[in-house]
């Protein structure tokens, strides 16, 4: 017997995903629909990110979208505010030294609800 797909079964994950679904057709802003397909993936196949990473493409003072987790290896040296599902103390740590700010994908989607100048790191 073939075993149905089901997603995430994480609640918390399921209700952000349809949340971010709600958004990208209300506000006409494909970028959520684009990170509710992220999060969707397996979770072998979820996104990890360091510090280091983000310190290499964002620019000081951006917006900056993880559609998974945000690691503490490397180092960061600009300010960035960082949104994501799942963060560890090292990175929230390093982060918050840097002059950034670390916040959940839900809160960002309700700060920005059009998805203006934010940048996805993947």
């Amino acid at each position: 017997m073939k075993r149905k797909r089901t997603g995430p079964t994480n609640i918390v994950l399921r209700r952000l995903i349809r949340e971010l679904r709600k958004y990208a057709n209300k506000y006409s802003a494909p970028i959520w629909d684009y990170i509710a397909e992220l999060l969707e993936r397996p979770a072998r196949m979820r996104v990890a990110v360091n510090v280091s990473k983000i310190n290499r493409y964002a620019r000081e003072g951006e917006v900056v979208v993880v559609p998974g987790r945000v690691l503490g290896a490397g180092f960061i040296s600009k300010p960035v505010d960082v949104a994501a599902v799942w963060f560890s103390e090292k990175a929230i740590k390093k982060i918050a030294a840097a002059g950034g700010k670390v916040m959940f994908i839900g809160d960002l989607i309700k700060e920005n609800p059009k998805g203006s100048r934010v940048r996805v790191i993947v």
